[in-house]
């Protein structure tokens, strides 16, 4: 299987790393013709508007724009998140996303980079892994078709900061930026269960 990761900006060694210690290949994504023959594409955290505005310089946005509408499985985090995301509240002026997550986030939704912070992550089916929180956006409504897979409890009740819409995944924390492939795994799993 071979599971690309958007080496724009961001997390890419993180991303890297932990799809390989599951046994993934996973080539790093910089130019369209990179976007052949992948099995999935992961879109790591680093800040949207840079990576975004490196999607259009890299010549990368309209050819993954076309594969993600045709159904390339897809995981973001952060600010991968927020790229996948149908509507970002307050995002800049010319901030754009691929809409193929029917979610509204809030960028920087916890706070600035002061107020990052790590917590325990609650599972849909009960198991806890462990997510960092760095600017991360909030995910502040769900559409109907939307599975949410985690929650966290903020102090404001249980709200989604793990979802999933089809095979686009998007992940309000950073789950590379552990040991713990939890996340990673379930991810490539249900890349698998499509082969």
């Amino acid at each position: 299987m071979r599971v690309g990761v958007l080496a724009l900006q961001g997390d890419v060694r993180e991303h890297t790393r932990a799809l390989e210690r599951l046994g993934v290949s996973a080539p790093q994504v910089r130019l369209p013709e990179d976007l052949v023959n992948l099995d999935a594409l992961v879109i790591p955290g680093g800040e949207s508007t840079a990576i975004a505005r490196l999607l259009e310089v890299s010549g990368l946005r309209e050819d993954l724009a076309i594969r993600l509408h045709e159904g390339l499985p897809a995981f973001g985090t952060c600010a991968g998140l927020i790229l996948l995301a149908e509507q970002i509240l307050d995002g800049r002026s010319d901030q754009w996303s691929f809409a193929c997550l029917d979610v509204t986030v809030r960028r920087n939704g916890y706070g600035r980079q002061t107020a990052s912070f790590e917590a325990m992550v609650q599972l849909h089916d009960s198991v806890v892994v462990p997510g960092v929180f760095i600017r991360a956006p909030r995910i502040t409504k769900v559409g109907a078709d939307v599975e949410v897979l985690a929650t966290h409890d903020h102090g404001d009740g249980p709200h989604a900061v793990l979802v999933k819409q089809g095979m686009v995944w998007g992940c309000s924390f950073h789950p590379e930026l552990t040991e713990d492939l939890t996340i990673h795994r379930m991810f490539v799993e249900s890349v698998e269960a499509l082969r």
